[in-house]
């Protein structure tokens, strides 16, 4: 059985005892969190939501607080002595998705 959730303005898809990095979410580690944004389910066919399935339910737990790659991000103008540099590192929450009701 798998589902598709939206969270941060993405769409993953999930499935019981996966590992997801996703945006930040404001939550401790160890805390639950439940995604009833659920857009796609599959238990012996296909659910599609218009736009959510009623009473779908995906349950996950935050497992980690981290950061990912350093971006670059470096301006300049030719010619006229134009240039910034600039690092970016996302936040990310990593979750482990619990059980998936539909």
């Amino acid at each position: 059985m798998y589902a598709i959730i939206e969270t941060g303005g993405k769409q993953y898809r999930v499935s019981p005892e996966d590992i997801v990095y996703v945006e930040k979410l404001d939550l401790a580690q160890g805390e639950t969190v439940a995604f009833d944004w659920l857009l796609t389910g599959k238990e012996d066919g296909i659910v599609i939501g218009t736009p959510v399935v009623p009473g779908a339910k995906v349950t996950a737990t935050v497992l980690d607080q981290v950061k990912g790659e350093k971006i670059i991000v470096f301006k300049y103008k030719p010619k006229k002595d134009y240039r910034r540099k600039q690092g970016h590192r996302q936040q990310f929450s990593v979750i482990k998705i619990g059980e998936i009701t539909a």
